[in-house]
């Protein structure tokens, strides 16, 4: 981006222009003292129209007084600045989320449910880091890649928006979602490497214990949000499907494994979170995206055109006219 301004290096000079009232009624005061007087009792036969070098000449001042402003100008120092300003984004942030899709994601604590709730506040988070790549783990009695990293925001969140109950066998294998993610993370150069980790549940599936894959995310130097979802209390929670694929709920009480997310976050040097309603997940967010910055350098090249020369050549030009004049058409002889 190129940017222009004008500035005044020296502006105190300025304050020189003060002056020239003082010098424009000093020039005429002199003009006048400097004509020699006659005194006598009439004028009627001198009478004679001013000549129109004689009207001219007081345009001799004039030019001193412009010479002299453009002068103070000049010692002002103006000059346009352009400004070219540059970007240079350092390497990104790698980000997987992964997503707990087990049916108790369908309880209505938050709005409209657990799920809807966390694709809404997921996507916009997304989209306010244009730096960064995102991939995106899904797990419930088991775990997959849904999209592998990429910094294609479209992509990652057309897919987030698809993602429903019933697309994997069911449970919650928080073990198996975590160590997925970090299969995704463990080649990433990226300068920083973050797992969103988010379940409403107690890890009861999985071939991967939820301990050795905390050990496998901190061997890679892989930081780990984790996101426990749901109210304190109980929950309105689908118990069972009806034939037109309806589900049944009541209300169930919330468990989830409170101490295993927070050692998780712990040993990785991330942060545990609970979410108990879409207002408290929102902010969980923004809280991620301030902790996870992107950084971006700016340089600044600095052009300057001075201005002043162009004052000094008309100061000079017009002491010039004012000197040519002065000793040619308008010369005084005695």
């Amino acid at each position: 981006m190129i940017t222009n301004k004008f500035e005044f290096v020296n502006p105190e000079f300025l304050w020189l222009l003060l002056v020239l009232p003082m010098l424009i009624y000093w020039f005429y005061f002199t003009r006048n003292k400097a004509q020699a007087s006659l005194k006598i009792s009439s004028i009627s036969g001198f009478k004679k129209e001013q000549s129109t070098l004689a009207k001219l000449k007081p345009w001799l001042s004039i030019l001193k007084i412009l010479a002299i402003t453009a002068v103070i100008f000049a010692l002002a120092r103006p000059r346009n600045v352009g400004v070219t300003t540059k970007t240079k984004k350092n390497r990104g942030i790698d980000i997987v989320m992964a997503v707990d899709v087990s049916a108790s994601m369908l309880a209505k604590d938050l709005k409209p449910n657990r799920l809807e709730a966390l694709k809404k506040v997921a996507a916009k988070f997304i989209n306010g880091r244009p730096n960064d790549r995102f991939g995106l783990v899904v797990y419930a009695g088991e775990s997959y890649t849904q999209v592998p990293l990429t910094s294609d925001k479209n992509v990652v969140i057309n897919s987030l928006r698809r993602l429903k109950y019933g697309q994997i066998n069911q449970g919650t294998a928080i073990g198996m979602g975590l160590a997925t993610a970090v299969n995704r993370l463990k080649d990433s150069k990226a300068k920083s490497k973050v797992i969103i980790l988010l379940t409403d549940g107690v890890n009861n599936q999985g071939a991967i214990d939820p301990k050795t894959a905390t050990e496998l995310a901190k061997s890679y130097d892989i930081k780990v949000y984790t996101i426990g979802l749901g109210t304190n209390g109980e929950a309105p929670s689908p118990v069972s499907i009806n034939r037109d694929g309806s589900f049944n709920y009541q209300y169930m009480k919330v468990e989830i494994d409170e101490d295993l997310l927070k050692n998780i976050a712990k040993e990785t040097t991330g942060k545990y979170f609970r979410a108990t309603d879409n207002n408290k997940l929102k902010a969980i967010y923004n809280e991620i995206n301030k902790l996870e910055k992107t950084d971006i350098e700016t340089f600044k090249y600095y052009n300057y055109d001075e201005k002043y020369r162009f004052f000094i050549a008309i100061a000079l030009v017009l002491l010039l006219i004012e000197f040519v004049l002065q000793k040619t058409v308008f010369k005084s002889f005695i």
